[in-house]
């Protein structure tokens, strides 16, 4: 018989002794280790080349991800099916890629809610394998917020390495009250121990909220509000997305080869799912919601050439909506999960300039995201106020319990590989490490080891009191979900557990740590 890891966990626990794991995670590292810590180009992984000749930049049109309409809107909110799909589809110029996709396309379709209306998607799995759906930085109930677990059968049945018992058979309503302010969320696949190979294969979309509130901002809106979704890959011979599993069917074992276990870097930068894309602007303002949707890959953003007159970037956001007030930046430090709303004014530059997006971390290829093209002139009605949103300013002294979390690897080994760890712990679904109360704020001090570590908090916002003792800079502004940390780094974050009772997780976004068991569970009482 073979053996999930949350079955081995369970076993390795009730006994009291050693973890157990399935054997095949000794081939992570044929030579034993499972994998050493790696980095490169900033980031904690190894780089992964593609077998096939790669684009030249800035060739292909930047595409902008359609915005779902729902089936029917009532009194009850507005009702939306997604169905998650295999497609043939072309990434790279003349070759056809396979991607997994909500609606079979790469990124999903968009969804935009509207703040105190409720929001019903019902996903529908025609994939080959389980899937799970997060609502990633969503207040959501914990039913509906994509616990590893609660997995969704494919719709043709599943016979590996999960049991069926409590499987959503085909389908599965997630239900979102959409009680929390305007903010660039997005959903993504979070199935226990293969949520990297499935957001590599393009489980990921955009949800965004509204309200009136930022609609009275006069920020660039319309065609001039743009989603960008970072990532990377590596393509193999036939074209298709190159991962480098332990099970290449994703049913049974998980777990990357080698050094991987670190995390896995790909050499084409994809934004919205196109290698290198082109936009054309006109000289005006545009707002760009830019999330890092890579499994691993760090990126420090630039603008080639900065504009002539004032800064590259004004955030006006970040994880959770809008700043209290506008942030200036020259270049932008963005983790996996971040999202960074920014305003850019091409009004600096002149009609047939081209401006790059740069990633002052990559090298060669991974050196570029895409390219603005000022093409013509536009009149633009747009402003960005001093003055954005009031945001409650939480203290230490309102956080009423503190956790101190070292994320790590250690403390755990299966077959000679050394698993991703929070305070030594591998994720155990049945074992409860923080019980915060509803509504209540509390002080956690996450420290990161070995390597760097974002670190997301579901359900709960945060502020970011500190970052190694120091003000916490211009990176975490305003209310955030997610805290990216250096190695050696440690922040203290005020939570603030508003919203529902219930079990979820929080967790390292590198999503291998995540699947290698970097994972905790928060039961709010």
């Amino acid at each position: 018989m073979r053996l999930s890891r949350r079955d081995a966990l369970r076993l390795g626990l009730a006994a009291g002794g050693g973890l157990l794991l399935p054997a095949g995670l000794a081939a992570c590292n044929p030579n034993g280790g499972g994998g050493a810590n790696v980095g490169t180009q900033g980031s904690a992984g190894r780089l992964l080349h593609s077998q096939v000749p790669l684009p030249a930049p800035f060739r292909v049109p930047l595409p902008v991800p359609p915005v779902l309409r729902p089936r029917r809107s009532d009194a009850t909110g507005d009702h939306y099916r997604i169905t998650q799909q295999a497609a043939k589809v072309e990434v790279l110029p003349g070759m056809r890629t396979e991607v997994w996709g909500y609606n079979g396309i790469f990124p999903g379709p968009t969804i935009e809610s509207r703040r105190g209306r409720r929001t019903v998607v019902t996903h529908h799995n025609r994939l080959d394998l389980p899937v799970v759906v997060h609502l990633h930085g969503g207040k959501t109930p914990a039913e509906h917020d994509g616990y590893p677990t609660d997995l969704i059968a494919p719709v043709g049945g599943w016979t590996g390495g999960h049991s069926t018992h409590g499987m959503h058979q085909g389908s599965k309503e997630y239900v979102y009250p959409v009680d929390q302010p305007a903010a660039t969320l997005w959903y993504h696949d979070h199935r226990m121990d293969f949520t990297g190979p499935q957001v590599y294969m393009g489980l990921a979309g955009f949800h965004l909220v509204r309200d009136d509130e930022e609609e009275r901002l006069g920020l660039p809106h319309g065609e001039r509000d743009l989603p960008l979704m970072i990532c990377d890959r590596a393509f193999a011979a036939d074209g298709s997305f190159d991962y480098p599993a332990v099970d290449p069917t994703l049913r049974d074992t998980p777990g990357t080869r080698g050094d991987f276990i670190s995390g896995v870097l790909g050499d084409c930068i994809l934004v919205n799912g196109a290698p290198w894309p082109v936009l054309e602007v006109t000289n005006t303002r545009y707002r760009f919601r830019i999330l890092n949707a890579s499994n691993a890959r760090r990126y420090r953003l630039a603008l080639d050439p900065r504009p002539g007159r004032g800064s590259s970037f004004v955030q006006v956001g970040g994880d959770q909506g809008l700043l209290e007030q506008p942030v200036a930046h020259d270049r932008i430090k963005i983790a996996q999960a971040e999202r960074f709303d920014v305003v850019v004014d091409f009004s600096q530059y002149t009609v047939g300039d081209q401006v790059t997006l740069t990633n002052e971390r990559g090298r060669g290829g991974t050196a570029k995201i895409m390219q603005f093209v000022v093409a013509r002139s536009g009149s633009d009605d747009s402003r960005i106020p001093p003055r954005l949103v009031s945001l409650r300013r939480l203290q230490p002294s309102d956080a009423t319990v503190r956790r101190d979390l070292v994320f790590a690897r250690g403390g755990a080994q299966a077959h000679g590989m050394t698993l991703w760890t929070i305070n030594g712990e591998p994720f155990d679904p049945n074992r409860i490490d923080a019980d915060p109360t509803l509504g209540a704020v509390e002080r956690w001090r996450v420290r990161a080891q070995n390597v760097e570590h974002p670190i997301h908090i579901h359900l709960a916002p945060f502020q970011v009191a500190s970052i190694g003792g120091n003000d916490p800079g211009p990176y975490n502004q305003g209310w955030k979900d997610t805290v990216n940390l250096d190695n050696g780094d440690y922040a203290e974050l005020l939570v603030h557990f508003d919203g529902f009772k219930g079990k979820y997780v929080f967790h390292c976004h590198n999503l291998e740590h995540e699947d290698m068991a970097m994972m905790g569970n928060l039961q709010v009482v």
